[in-house]
């Protein structure tokens, strides 16, 4: 099999750009890289200081339809934090911005606490100890 060498970076589609684009800058600390021209789409290129790269892209005549986690394609995407204690930092974090936000939840395969940005797509601030 051919190799890889990692995720190179994700990308989302989005209601709209410009909300979408501060809330996660004012979030989750991404900030606008480019802005490349797109054919039937506008897009913002983000990096986070981790080096995690995502792509909001905004399509022509989008009508506007929320996103649904049951319906075939991404349901959620996790960031890692480096310890069990940062998961209560965020939660703290995220309760002061009125960012809606589950408690944090520790299971059998790690802890998580979730959250939704602007179009309802869910993401989650995972945790678990000995992480691949």
């Amino acid at each position: 099999m051919p190799k890889h060498v990692g995720l190179s970076h994700v990308s989302l589609s989005v209601r709209d750009l410009d909300t979408s684009r501060d809330w996660y800058a004012d979030v989750l600390g991404f900030a606008p890289f480019e802005e490349p021209a797109g054919h039937g789409w506008r897009e913002v290129v983000m990096v986070h200081p981790s080096g995690a790269v995502l792509c909001l892209q905004q399509h022509d005549g989008n009508d506007g339809e929320p996103f649904d986690p049951v319906r075939t394609g991404a349901d959620h995407a996790a960031f890692q934090v480096e310890s069990r204690a940062e998961l209560d930092e965020w939660q703290r974090y995220l309760a002061e911005r009125g960012v809606r936000h589950s408690p944090v939840a520790n299971e059998p395969y790690g802890s998580v606490l979730c959250l939704r940005d602007p179009d309802g797509f869910q993401l989650e601030l995972f945790y678990r100890e000995n992480h691949p």
